[in-house]
């Protein structure tokens, strides 16, 4: 879990500055360098990549994807690595939390077995994969039954808050603040009108996001832990105008009004029921 310093890819560090005033983030053989980079410098031996499709995602379409997710796996497999490149949906946020200890949040309810379906889903077959591209089970099948039996045990959670304190944190005080931490400047987010949910813009949420506090716009800027979205409902959800459909915290009043026209216009409300599309797209594997 590292970005690039100056003894680990410190090249990749530099052209990675490169391609954002560049235009060239979005580079498959730029990506696929950056990636692979970092897996193989730390001595890696098995990867699998979960490849982002859609108007949250450098990659919009499912071709655009496929690109990269073959890219990593072909790169990888002459490298001698066992890989699995996974495409998954990005057209609406994943899970119900967005911002950074909403999403540790988020982590620890998967970890006990009651994260959102959606999460649960694409991480429980992530997770299965691993298992596969390292030997431990045969199937993804297989795997995914291991994968269970790790939640309801307990075993993944315990092995999370250990890696919690390896790391020098304090797993009693995450907890404390679970549920509680959030900032004290909140609006929610209403149906404007009733009827179904057609979309929730993971793009537009993302921008917001930077406004909010969420992200940067610059690599100096402060980050603020307790911001981001609680989203109630989302896509397919029936609504009534008025029912609320996302808490929206910022670090102060200013950042909720610079993000508020992308919270409001990453909502589509529509008369009919949306039609449903898998999360997990295409799997493609070199093991």
């Amino acid at each position: 879990m590292t970005g690039q310093t100056d003894s680990i890819v410190p090249a990749d560090k530099k052209l990675y500055s490169l391609r954002d005033v560049t235009g060239t983030v979005e580079s498959v053989p730029l990506i696929t360098a950056s990636i692979l980079s970092k897996k193989v410098a730390e001595g890696a031996d098995a990867l699998v990549f979960d490849v982002k499709c859609g108007p949250g995602a450098f990659m919009k379409t499912v071709e655009d994807a496929g690109r990269l997710a073959s890219s990593l796996v072909q790169t990888g497999q002459a490298m001698g690595k066992r890989i699995v490149g996974v495409i998954t949906d990005m057209t609406e946020p994943l899970g119900d939390k967005v911002g950074n200890f909403f999403e540790v949040e988020e982590s620890i309810d998967c970890l006990r077995g009651t994260g959102p379906a959606d999460l649960m889903e694409v991480t429980l077959r992530l997770a299965a994969w691993m298992l596969v591209a390292g030997g431990v089970a045969k199937t993804v099948d297989e795997a995914a039954i291991l994968c269970d039996q790790a939640l309801s045990s307990g075993r993944a959670w315990d092995l999370f808050v250990r890696n919690v304190k390896t790391q020098g944190g304090d797993a009693d005080r995450m907890l404390e603040l679970y549920g509680s931490y959030r900032s004290p400047h909140s609006r929610q987010l209403r149906a404007p009108a009733s009827g179904y949910i057609q979309s929730i813009d993971a793009f537009k949420i993302g921008l917001a996001g930077v406004y909010l506090g969420v992200g940067r716009n610059k690599t100096a800027d402060p980050v603020s832990p307790d911001v981001g979205f609680i989203f109630r409902h989302k896509k397919g959800a029936l609504l009534k105008a008025g029912d609320e459909i996302a808490t929206v915290y910022g670090k102060d009043e200013a950042s909720l009004d610079a993000a508020w026209d992308l919270v409001e216009g990453s909502l589509s409300i529509g008369e009919a029921a949306p039609s449903s599309s898998p999360l997990i797209i295409k799997e493609i594997t070199a093991l």
